[in-house]
């Protein structure tokens, strides 16, 4: 469990780091932009190794549970995630999607780690998934604090019903193949009752 703390203190240490803006661009002005992301980067990275291989460990030495899920969370923490996979796609083409959440990327880590804390009862879980939650809460509140439209250049129209239609068509599509291939091969765990 170190490992997996270590590593989220990391990664979402370093994200949260990005909403000081006064700090950050202290930093960037005294070591450069290019040196600030690559920092940013590595420390992203290293946070993701981390908390990877300290769930792992987590789950290997048997889960702790604090409280047991229903069977229907699981059910409903499947359409979340669905949601969470349209919301990603959606941040990378400005459609009607983008426009209505502002901040699609910010939504979808939200409703993912919420489906998590649903379907999963135990303290691993909580902590990875509940600590996401709270960073994405903060993250979406310092964002709104900020004058993002000045920052992104004013309040431009959506796109149109097209850029909507792809983000719903690949997310859902990169959904499916996580649900039925990705999710058991990269964490381990089958998502879907009757490969369970």
């Amino acid at each position: 469990m170190t490992l997996l703390v270590l590593g989220l203190v990391i990664f979402l240490g370093t994200h949260s780091y990005s909403m000081a803006r006064g700090s950050r661009a202290g930093l960037i002005a005294r070591i450069g932009e290019g040196p600030y992301k690559g920092l940013y980067s590595l420390a992203s990275l290293a946070g993701i190794v981390l908390i990877s291989i300290g769930y792992g460990q987590y789950r290997a030495g048997g889960y702790i549970p604090v409280w047991d899920p229903p069977v229907w969370t699981r059910h409903l923490a499947l359409l979340l995630v669905l949601v969470a996979f349209i919301c990603f796609v959606a941040a990378y083409l400005p459609g009607h999607i983008k426009a209505r959440l502002k901040h699609p990327m910010l939504a979808g880590v939200k409703i993912w780690a919420l489906a998590h804390l649903l379907a999963n009862g135990d303290l691993g879980s909580i902590l990875l998934f509940g600590s996401f939650l709270a960073w994405g809460v903060a993250a979406r509140i310092s964002v709104k604090r900020r004058n993002v439209a000045a920052q992104h250049g004013g309040t431009a129209a959506p796109a149109g019903i097209r850029n909507d239609l792809l983000a719903v068509a690949i997310g859902t599509a990169v959904y499916v193949a996580f649900v039925l291939w990705l999710h058991p091969w990269l964490i381990g765990v089958s998502v879907l009752p009757m490969r369970a």
